[in-house]
């Protein structure tokens, strides 16, 4: 009999689930940039591993939201959470027992969910620490195992993998087997756009867009034309991503261009315009673009 099911992966913004998640399923199905609130919007990863299939929640990163996007956002988390067969709880090692992971932790425990603590980026910080921050956590919920790995490097990865397969119920695979995501080519594109914003602009600009994918077309040869708008909520902001004299809209779409060319195996040609929106991350239509669920609805 074959396994299948959802793991969720939850924790505070940074702590390294979008990374964890490309290294589980050995693909980038999640964009990844060292800026806290990179994922928005809920992402599956597949893999399909013996006879099971698992299915990977990247789910964005729990915060105090403040603008509808951002409520948006959490209310992404912990619906992947509920959802879920099970429940990973990130945490980065480095950054240790934060009042984020303090109230993640307290509110999941208080649900009865079983889950697992994850402690990621062990790498990065002295191996005598991981004990006392292990049974500061475990004070504050119970936690059926405790993994330390490194989703950079891939310490940690066969053990958590092993773990999270035995912990799937019997049933039929619910995607195709050659399936690694279920995010559709036209917000990858929008995401893979935006990604590039965050890695060459300054920390205050990715925050205020959004990107959408406004025509996704298959051209002669089986190559594609993508043509995307990005959104900023100010006129500063337009002039940052447009750069002096075009230089950094150009930067941003000829590596976002080469990325999808990776991804989606053919050439691809990308075409960006930004336009001026106050008030983007407080529209529903925009909100839903992003593949989130509008709060208010």
């Amino acid at each position: 009999m074959s396994k299948c099911g959802f793991i969720a992966l939850i924790g505070a913004p940074n702590a390294g689930k979008s990374t964890l998640l490309n290294r589980l399923t050995g693909a980038k199905v999640s964009i990844v940039t060292p800026k806290a609130q990179t994922t928005r919007a809920r992402v599956l990863g597949i893999l399909v591993r013996d006879d099971a299939q698992l299915i990977f929640v990247d789910t964005p990163g729990i915060f105090a939201p403040k603008r509808r996007l951002d409520r948006a956002m959490v209310a992404a988390a912990w619906d992947g959470a509920a959802e879920a067969d099970y429940v990973l709880l990130l945490v980065d090692a480095k950054a240790g027992l934060t009042d984020a992971v303090r109230e993640i932790v307290t509110k999941v425990a208080a649900t009865g969910r079983k889950m697992s603590l994850v402690l990621n980026k062990i790498d990065l910080i002295d191996r005598q620490k991981l004990l006392p921050l292990t049974q500061d956590l475990a004070a504050l919920g119970e936690f059926e195992q405790v993994f330390m790995i490194s989703a950079n490097t891939g310490d940690g990865i066969e053990v958590l993998l092993d773990f999270c397969t035995a912990k799937l119920p019997e049933g039929p695979y619910l995607y195709p087997e050659d399936e690694m995501t279920d995010l559709p080519d036209r917000l990858l594109a929008a995401e893979i756009v935006r990604e590039q914003i965050f890695l060459q602009t300054r920390d205050e600009v990715p925050y205020g867009t959004t990107v959408e994918t406004e025509s996704f077309k298959s051209q002669s040869g089986g190559k594609v034309r993508i043509d995307a708008v990005i959104y900023v909520a100010r006129t500063g902001h337009k002039a940052i991503l447009i750069g002096a004299k075009g230089a950094r809209i150009k930067e941003i779409g000829a590596r976002a261009r080469a990325e999808l060319s990776k991804l989606l195996e053919t050439k691809v040609d990308l075409f960006l315009r930004v336009a001026e929106r106050p008030g983007w991350d407080e529209e529903a239509a925009r909100i839903r673009a992003t593949g989130l669920t509008d709060p208010k609805l």
